[in-house]
C-alpha cells in the first residue's frame, strides 16, 4: 500500500504506455486462459500488463488486488471519461470495445449518479424479486413454465432418447423469452437482441453496429411501455424515475438484456457443464437440492464473466509490483482471481476454507449487481438449472470437456455450445426428480401458467432458429 494517500508515481517507476506488452487473446489463451494468468502472475506478479486487441491494459489477477480494485470506488472510477488515452484520442478509431463503454448507463457512472441510477433499478426490480407479490410469484411461475415448454419441445424434436446442444436447444432460449416477458417486449424484438449482445461482448469487427442496433430496439421498447404502460419492468423503471428519457431508457433496458441474457446465461452453462464434467462437489450439491450452493460452487470455478468492466484510476496508485498512473485502464480478472482464491484456499487471506459465496460472478462493491438483480438472477439460474435435471433420466457430454467449443473474448468466457447425450424421464413435464445425477433432486414447484401468454411453438421455433444459425456461423 502506499504511504500517503495522494502520492504520486515515482519518476523512474514505469509507465504502461512504455512497457512491452504481449497480447492477450492469442491461440494460447482461447486454448487455456487458466495457464495463461499462472504465467503473467509469475511473471509480473498480482498486476500484468496486457495487450487487449492493440491497446496496453493492466490485467489484475490477485484475488486480492481485484477485491481492492472492486471496492475502491474513490480511487478507481468507472466512468469511461476517466481513461486518458481516450480522452487524448490515443486509441484506434475502430476500437471494437470502446462501443459499449460509449453507451452511458448505471454501469459506467460514478457517486450520485450511479447511486441515484442504481435507486431506481433497485425499486423497479423490487416486485419481480418479492416472492410474496404477484408479480414476483408470476414471474417465477412463469421461469418453470418456459423451461418445461422448452423440454417439452426438445421431446418433441428429437424424442426422449437423443442429442442436443443446451445452449442453443434450452438456455439461450428461455433467458431470451424470460427478457421478452420481463421488459414487456413485443416478441418481434427478441430474436436478433442475443446475437446482437454476442457481437457486442465479443469485440468483433461489427461490435459497433450490433450496439446500436440492439441500443435502437431498446430505444422503442420504452417509446412503446411510455404509451402503453404495462406490468412490466420497463414501465416500472418510468414509476420510479418518470424524468428518464426514451434514450436513458433504453440504455439501462440494454445494460439489463446483457446481464440477463449473456452473463446470466452463462452462469446456467457454466453450471450444467461443471455437473455434467463430473465436478463431484458441484454435483453433490445438485444432487441434495442444494441449488444455490451449486451455482456458486460452479461460479467459482467458471465466472460467467472473466474479465471484469474497466476501472480508471482516478489518481496515482501502488497496485502490485507496480504504479499506476492516472488516467490508466484496469481490467479486473474475475477468473484470475478465483484461480487464486483456490489456490490460497488455506492460507490466511480467507481463512481456513473459501466460502463458496466469495465469487465474484454479481461483482463486489459499490458497483455489484443491486440486491434485487442477484435474487432474480439467482433465481433464474436455479430455476434454470433444476428443471432441466429435474427432467433428465440421464445426460453425457457428446464431447470431452476439454474439447468444447468457447467464446474466448476480451469479456467472457462463455459456451459456444453444450453438446449432451441425454434420455429424458418418462413424464416430461411433471418435475420428475434427475435419476441420473444420484441421490434426491431440487423440486420447483409445478407453474401455474404465464399471465400474458407463452407465445407457443412459433415463438420457440424463431428463437431456436435464430440461436442456431448464430451457433453455427450465421449473421
Amino acid at each position: 500500500m502506499e504511504a500517503h494517500p495522494f502520492a504520486t508515481a515515482p519518476v523512474d517507476s514505469p509507465a504502461l504506455e512504455s512497457l512491452p506488452v504481449e497480447p492477450l487473446l492469442t491461440s494460447e489463451f482461447d486454448a487455456d486462459p487458466a495457464g495463461v494468468y499462472a504465467r503473467l502472475r509469475r511473471t509480473y506478479g498480482p498486476l500484468a500488463p496486457v495487450g487487449l486487441m492493440g491497446v496496453p491494459v493492466w490485467l489484475v489477477l490477485d484475488y486480492r488486488e481485484v477485491l481492492e480494485v472492486l471496492r475502491n470506488e474513490s480511487v478507481w472510477r468507472r466512468d469511461v471519461r476517466y481513461w486518458r488515452a481516450r480522452a487524448q484520442g490515443r486509441l484506434p478509431r475502430d476500437w471494437p470495445l470502446l462501443a459499449g463503454y460509449e453507451v452511458r448507463q448505471t454501469m459506467f457512472m460514478d457517486d450520485e449518479e450511479h447511486l441515484a441510477a442504481r435507486h431506481t433499478h433497485q425499486t423497479a426490480l423490487r416486485p419481480f424479486q418479492d416472492t410474496q407479490t404477484p408479480q414476483g410469484w408470476e414471474l417465477r411461475a412463469t421461469v418453470a413454465r418456459y423451461a418445461d415448454e422448452l423440454i417439452g419441445m426438445l421431446a418433441a424434436e428429437s424424442g426422449t432418447v437423443g442429442f442436443a446442444d443446451l445452449g442453443a436447444q434450452y438456455t439461450r432460449p428461455l433467458l431470451l423469452m424470460v427478457t421478452t416477458r420481463l421488459f414487456g417486449c413485443p416478441v418481434e424484438l427478441g430474436d436478433e437482441l442475443v446475437m446482437d449482445l454476442w457481437r457486442m461482448l465479443d469485440g468483433g469487427p461489427d461490435a459497433g453496429p450490433a450496439t446500436g442496433r440492439a441500443l435502437a430496439a431498446m430505444t422503442r421498447l420504452a417509446a412503446h411501455r411510455r404509451a402503453r404502460p404495462g406490468d412490466d419492468l420497463t414501465s416500472y423503471m418510468l414509476l420510479a424515475d418518470p424524468e428518464l428519457t426514451d434514450e436513458q431508457l433504453g440504455r439501462e433496458l440494454f445494460m439489463n438484456a446483457v446481464y440477463l441474457n449473456d452473463i446470466t446465461g452463462n452462469m446456467v452453462l457454466n453450471t450444467l457443464l461443471e455437473v455434467l464434467r463430473g465436478n463431484a462437489t458441484v454435483r453433490r450439491s445438485l444432487s441434495v437440492g442444494q441449488l444455490g450452493e451449486t451455482v456458486n460452487r460452479a461460479a467459482l470455478v467458471n465466472p460467467p464473466v472473466a474479465n471484469m468492466c474497466f476501472r480508471f484510476a482516478a489518481r496515482d496508485v501502488a497496485l502490485g509490483n507496480f504504479w499506476i498512473r492516472a488516467g490508466d485502464i484496469v481490467s479486473p480478472s474475475a477468473a484470475a482471481a478465483h484461480g487464486d482464491l483456490m489456490a490460497i484456499g488455506s492460507s490466511h487471506l480467507v481463512g481456513s476454507a473459501v466460502s463458496t459465496r466469495a465469487h465474484l460472478g454479481w461483482g463486489a462493491g459499490s458497483h455489484q449487481c443491486p440486491s434485487a438483480a442477484r435474487e432474480l438472477g439467482g433465481m433464474l439460474v436455479s430455476t434454470a438449472v433444476g428443471r432441466i435435471f429435474d427432467h433428465l433420466a440421464t445426460a453425457e457430454l457428446t464431447l470431452p470437456a476439454d474439447q468444447l467449443p468457447w467464446r474466448s473474448g476480451p469479456v467472457v468466457r462463455g459456451l459456444r455450445l453444450l453438446p449432451v447425450r441425454y434420455e429424458l424421464n418418462g413424464g416430461v413435464g411433471r418435475g420428475v426428480a434427475g435419476a441420473g445425477l444420484g441421490g434426491g433432486s431440487h423440486r420447483e414447484t409445478d407453474a401455474m401458467g404465464d399471465p400474458v401468454g407463452s407465445g407457443g411453438d412459433s415463438q420457440l421455433k424463431g428463437l431456436l432458429g435464430a440461436l442456431r444459425r448464430l451457433m453455427f456461423g450465421g449473421k
